[in-house]
């Protein structure tokens, strides 16, 4: 089995190319290698699905980190959510945002999309559809099952998806003789177009009918489930396929693209899958030691302070983070602890911090302020 080119250099960027940057390298090579300008060429195909699958995970945030720190072995096994390209249909409807961002259009290289697609099967792909979703920090950690709303097109109840009043056979389209493509010679380049009559579909509806116009869709409202997965984060997109817009003349469905966003939890912040935790603790606790109980998202843990612990120490609790939504193992908590200092003193606590301040002017052996005001010392005397 031959070894995988590095994705930085299938597209031709360097390792720190901003996003823009590899999308439009990932442009020129599909360009330079789609199959409509090379057609029969093999080894442009390989090409072209090689840049894809190169663009599929650094064009991907969480992908491209992931890549940037294991290489190809972190997409081993299925693993890290890359896509796996099987047609080039699957590519165009993948990537569709980055054709139409650039203008691939329909009369160039034969087509792109949903018209290519509607050219090779019959019907006309469904259009993608968004939503959003939002979560609880605890529903992002553990994953849920969300049930959502979609306003979307289903097969009209009328002709039950035909488009044809009465449900009569549509004709074959005069103006391409069934192919669904316009074949144009322009000098020495030969252009194949899409069909602007059938719209790619090779047969034309003589009677549409009257409730979808000759569509065959009509709008529903729908409920649908969508599982999403332990340790989801903030900002991700959750591809549904074939939970899109509904195909016209029979085409198969779009895809369902649902954003993430994740609400602020109010005691616990997430870095990539560790858990911070920000506890006060007391200036005695600080300094004899203690055994404290804290909030975890797996229910409440023993941690151990011990003695001299400064503020801002951080403490690791292993295995008590969030699950890799990947299934790289799961993350720690961190508990980062912060003195707490009194605002208001009675009179009893004022005399007994009065007294132990007539001590702390006295440096402890290793003092840090000891040490401190030593090399201040140093420092204005060299000034002198």
């Amino acid at each position: 089995m031959a070894e995988k080119k590095d994705y930085y250099e299938v597209l031709g960027v360097n390792r720190d190319a901003s996003q823009g940057e590899i999308k439009k390298a990932y442009k020129r090579k599909a360009m330079k290698y789609h199959p409509d300008r090379n057609p029969g060429n093999k080894e442009a195909e390989s090409n072209f699905k090689e840049a894809a699958e190169a663009y599929d995970v650094l064009g991907d945030e969480e992908k491209r980190r992931r890549y940037d720190q294991f290489g190809h072995a972190a997409f081993e096994g299925g693993g890290g959510g890359r896509h796996t390209f099987h047609s080039f249909e699957d590519i165009f409807s993948t990537f569709s945002d980055v054709f139409s961002d650039f203008g691939f259009g329909e009369s160039v290289f034969g087509g792109f999309g949903s018209s290519a697609r509607a050219r090779r099967g019959g019907g006309m792909q469904g259009k993608n559809l968004r939503c959003e979703i939002e979560l609880t920090f605890e529903e992002a950690a553990f994953g849920t099952t969300k049930m959502i709303k979609l306003r979307r097109g289903e097969k009209c109840s009328e002709c039950s998806g035909s488009g044809s009043e009465g449900g009569a056979e549509p004709i074959t389209c005069p103006y391409c003789q069934g192919t669904g493509t316009i074949r144009q010679t322009q000098g020495f380049f030969n252009l194949t177009t899409t069909c602007g009559h059938c719209n790619g579909t090779g047969s034309i509806i003589s009677d549409p009918c009257k409730k979808c116009s000759g569509t065959g869709v009509e709008p529903h409202t729908v409920k649908i489930n969508i599982d999403v997965p332990e340790g989801i984060e903030d900002s991700t997109r959750l591809r549904i396929s074939g939970e899109g817009e509904i195909g016209e003349h029979g085409g198969p469905r779009g895809d369902l693209f649902c954003f993430i966003y994740v609400k602020e939890h109010p005691i616990f912040r997430r870095v990539r899958n560790d858990v911070i935790c920000d506890i006060p603790i007391t200036f005695t606790q600080a300094v004899f030691g203690d055994r404290i109980e804290v909030p975890t998202l797996h229910g409440k843990h023993r941690l151990t302070i011990p003695t001299g612990t400064e503020s801002g120490k951080i403490f690791r609790m292993r295995k008590l983070g969030i699950k890799d939504v990947h299934g790289y193992g799961r993350g720690d908590q961190l508990v980062r602890v912060a003195i707490e200092v009194p605002k208001k003193l009675n009179k009893k606590q004022k005399e007994l911090l009065k007294e132990y301040a007539q001590y702390e002017k006295k440096y402890e052996p290793g003092s840090k302020r000891k040490h401190f005001f030593e090399k201040v010392k140093a420092y204005f005397s060299e000034e002198e």
